[in-house]
């Protein structure tokens, strides 16, 4: 019984007619992908409505699996669909499969709107008592990160797949397009190492971007310095702050009725790309540069965000992992000294990512690694920063303090 059942809603689809009112076209496509998604057809059903009140009935049908099924109900005169692929995973783990088949059909069909929905299923045991699947992360093409989750909600938003999850080591979950971004447990590991290195080098920030951060957790830690006047927070995706919202208030912490926070909603870089203003600190808390985001990596994005920063101001970015991503993490440290006189790259262990992960803090001018553990004291004290879990005055230097493995990638960008 253990394995992975999917769910979609779609919306406005401008497929062509055959597959809303032709049961056989639809018999056809579901067969088809069926077979491209390596799963085993035993038979399938469908049943033609007939027209009523001058509309033209739908199609209701199933593909029995030897893995499970696949179920699609088709509303004409509505132009939308619902599918539903249910796999079990008791020989095998067939979740990418599953996943591939909704996929297929789901594109077949070209909706302008879907919501996905996402169940896993428990074993049967002889106690009564089913096993949470494993939810993974590929880091490399020969490795992968995961753990056990339970309470799996999973939708399409108009920029990219969000699930939310429960699970015992990192409490409630996100995860966007298969990765992981934060937790309720972690979170500290990766937001306090992002925000407060550049925030405390930098004498008295005032001003400070974020593209991203839509969880609010680096919003929050960066609004814990007095100095900071407002800090603007622009996210592409508004379901990302809607479920962060909902679910994840161990992460903002409720920032968001903070009156020096101002959310933007829409593109980062079309705001820089127009913005006259100038700040302190900008951070890219964005996905990975392997993902719809590397264009904010490239080297022209990169000078334009120099431009957008005041004098002494700051640039703090991830760079991913020096030992599952060293040639991703090489090529950005060489197009940031490409941009920027100072390239400090520090990093830390963040256990959501299972991984040591590379940041970086890039200026004119500004060093983060210049202040000492007594100024960093000083200033911490001085700025009312508080409630921290990782960052003091003695990781400060310590974050800086490369592993020879990575000074030898930083060294050689």
């Amino acid at each position: 019984m253990q394995g992975l059942h999917l769910t979609a809603d779609l919306y406005q689809c401008a497929c062509d007619d055959a597959l809303m009112l032709d049961a056989q076209a639809i018999a056809a496509l579901c067969r088809r992908q069926t077979e491209d998604a390596g799963l085993t057809r035993v038979d399938d059903r469908w049943v033609q409505f007939p027209a009523w009140q001058g509309q033209p009935g739908g199609v209701t049908g199933t593909v029995l699996l030897a893995e499970s099924h696949l179920a699609i109900h088709t509303w004409p005169e509505t132009g939308n669909v619902t599918i539903d692929v249910y796999v079990c995973n008791f020989s095998a783990d067939n979740s990418g499969k599953a996943q591939a088949l909704m996929d297929g059909v789901v594109a077949a069909y070209a909706p302008r709107h879907v919501v996905r929905q996402q169940l896993w299923r428990g074993d049967i045991a002889t106690d009564g008592v089913g096993q949470y699947p494993w939810v993974m992360e590929q880091l490399s093409p020969d490795a992968a990160f995961g753990f056990r989750a339970d309470n799996v909600q999973r939708r399409q938003t108009p920029y990219q797949t969000l699930e939310m999850m429960d699970t015992a080591h990192f409490g409630r979950v996100m995860r966007l397009d298969n990765c992981f971004m934060t937790s309720e447990r972690d979170e500290f590991f990766y937001h306090e190492c992002m925000a407060h290195p550049a925030a405390i080098a930098h004498p008295a920030p005032r001003q400070a971007l974020i593209l991203g951060g839509g969880d609010g957790g680096l919003a929050e830690e960066l609004l814990k310095h007095n100095t900071l006047e407002r800090v603007v927070l622009a996210e592409l995706d508004e379901a990302v702050i809607r479920a962060s919202q909902a679910e994840l208030q161990a992460v903002h912490r409720h920032v968001w009725s903070d009156p020096r926070l101002q959310v933007r909603i829409g593109d980062g870089m079309a705001l820089i790309a127009t913005t006259t203003e100038r700040f302190d600190l900008l951070v890219l808390d964005l996905t990975d540069p392997d993902t719809p985001a590397g264009s904010l990596y490239a080297p022209p994005a990169l000078q334009r965000m120099r431009q957008v920063l005041a004098p002494g101001g700051a640039l703090v970015l991830h760079l991913g992992s020096p030992v599952f991503h060293p040639q991703q993490v090489q090529r950005l440290v060489r197009s940031l000294r490409g941009v920027f006189p100072q390239v400090r790259c520090y990093g830390v262990y963040v256990p959501l990512y299972g991984a040591y992960w590379g940041m970086a803090v890039c200026s004119d001018t500004l060093d983060a690694t210049a202040p000492t553990a007594a100024q960093v004291r000083e200033r911490l004290q001085a700025r009312g920063v508080g409630d921290l879990q990782y960052y003091n005055p003695e990781v400060h230097g310590a974050l800086f303090a490369l592993p020879n493995y990575y000074a030898q990638l930083v060294v050689s960008a």
